[in-house]
């Protein structure tokens, strides 16, 4: 809980904060969660409203109101503009000078307090940072191209077998997202797990100074943001900012196996730790089997020790999530038995679903998102299961000048693994072309521009024992084809 002298305190300018007072009827007034989105509002919450590029937070107060929230940072000029909206509102309301208290006095103990600050997002880094600055835990900081959230809920995963941990929701990992997960750290936890994610150049040195990271772990460096960034140099130069802000006391977890996260360790005043298959790397994994969907198997190597580990975890490419989970546990000092406890958490163990049609095929649903380094993984777990095998992928995005490459690499990869290849969109049309040149006949490749028709085609090939694996970026819906296939068409 936040209390209401705090977020009156914390959203204030640091060089200019002042002591509100507060009338007796608001001295234990708090509030749960920050959101930012209305409809995630419930009683008691505070509404962050932000102005963004498609939308204004703004526009949605008299909906926050409605679900109960107990307050929202706004700003004075953008609710006035709104008060004829405001008028038929369901709940009092009110607007409260944070550095003055302004408005409480008159209040009445129902009310909503609109919080009127210079600008939502500021106040809200501002109240993160005063926030963060009263607790001790210990904070995770993960980064990476690809594989930040599967390794965020892995590694809370381990640590939540000897601490009391708090992980960032979804992939709250921007700098509007990342102060609502500090906000909801409190005195009993010991340990933070948080995504960091990048934008442009300095963005995660940013985040790094809201949540003052002890641990860091960096999953790799690809080709994603590559059109905002331009090459991937730039990107490693921004991944390295995390291993960079880390202090000297504390813990750079970096991948062996990547030569750019590799080179981070040169640059960061912590400690360093590395994992991977090399055969220098502080915890090295070998003797890597694929089960398919059952899991992977392998030895992990650490201190003299071996440990074999068979986990629940689909797809070669998630040893590297386990060994940077494992890291984070070693460097805290747990035991290889609650490691591997933490790794079994089958919740937690991989982003992937599997699921089954009406007609008794398999879905592998891998829709959150999409890159070639992550494609070319899920359809290596294609690759290891029985029966028909169909690939129904779609466009790839923020790749830059290697867009064309990306797809035409996958395109390959889908030539040596499935009878049958789906796309949707104009760029997975790459993908198309170059496993028709790999030697899949046009028979075999179908190019589609509409989920339905990708549904409409996908459907008499999902028959007993086939198996398709779905995949695209997020913006391409990907989900909206694993959703109907699960469904029979009388049912549509």
């Amino acid at each position: 809980m936040l209390p209401l002298i705090d977020v009156l305190i914390g959203v204030q300018p640091r060089w200019s904060r002042t002591i509100p007072p507060l009338p007796d009827a608001w001295q234990t007034v708090s509030f749960g969660e920050v959101v930012t989105d209305s409809r995630e509002v419930e009683p008691g919450m505070l509404f962050l409203a932000l102005a963004g590029e498609r939308t204004d937070g703004h526009n949605f107060l008299a909906d926050a109101l409605a679900r109960g929230a107990r307050g929202a940072l706004v700003t004075r000029a953008a609710v006035e503009a709104r008060r004829a909206t405001l008028a038929g509102a369901t709940r009092p309301w009110v607007i409260v000078e944070p550095a003055t208290g302004e408005g409480l006095a008159d209040a009445p103990p129902d009310a909503c307090l609109l919080i009127a600050v210079d600008d939502p997002l500021m106040a809200v880094q501002r109240l993160a940072v005063y926030h963060r600055r009263k607790l001790t835990p210990t904070v995770v900081g993960i980064t990476g191209s690809v594989g930040k959230t599967s390794t965020k809920e892995v590694v809370a995963a381990v640590l939540s077998r000897r601490f009391r941990t708090l992980k960032s929701k979804r992939s709250f990992n921007s700098e509007a997202t990342l102060p609502t997960s500090l906000l909801r750290l409190t005195p009993d936890h010991d340990v933070a797990v948080l995504e960091m994610g990048m934008w442009a150049p300095g963005e995660i040195r940013f985040l790094a100074a809201l949540a003052r990271p002890q641990v860091g772990i960096v999953t790799n460096v690809g080709p994603t943001h590559l059109e905002r960034l331009g090459t991937l140099e730039a990107i490693g130069w921004a991944k390295s900012e995390l291993p960079e802000s880390l202090p000297a006391e504390g813990w750079a977890i970096l991948n062996a196996d990547d030569p750019r996260v590799r080179a981070m360790a040169a640059d960061t005043p912590a400690r360093v730790f590395t994992y991977g298959c090399s055969a220098d790397a502080d915890l090295r994994a070998d003797a890597i089997v694929s089960a398919g969907l059952n899991g992977i198997a392998f030895v992990a190597h650490h201190a003299g020790a071996s440990v074999p580990l068979r986990l629940p975890m689909i797809g070669r490419h998630n040893v590297y999530t386990a060994l940077a989970a494992a890291s984070a546990g070693l460097v805290l000092g747990l035991s290889w038995h609650e490691i591997l406890e933490g790794l079994c958490d089958l919740q937690a163990a991989s982003r992937v679903s599997v699921v089954a049609t009406p007609t008794g095929a398999t879905v592998i649903d891998d829709t959150y998102n999409a890159a070639p380094v992550s494609t070319l993984a899920a359809l290596d777990v294609l690759a290891d299961l029985d029966g028909p095998r169909i690939a129904i992928l779609g466009d790839m995005l923020e790749l830059g000048p290697v867009e064309e490459e990306g797809h035409r690499l996958v395109g390959r990869r889908v030539a040596q693994v499935a009878e049958r290849l789906i796309t949707l969109g104009p760029r997975a049309r790459w993908i198309a072309a170059e496993a028709l040149a790999a030697g899949m006949s046009p028979e075999q490749v179908l190019v589609c521009s509409r989920h339905e028709e990708v549904i409409a085609a996908a459907r008499p090939l999902l028959t007993a024992g086939a198996s398709a694996l779905v995949k695209g970026s997020r913006a391409m819906e990907m989900e909206r084809i694993v959703a109907a296939l699960q469904r029979r068409p009388e049912e549509e």
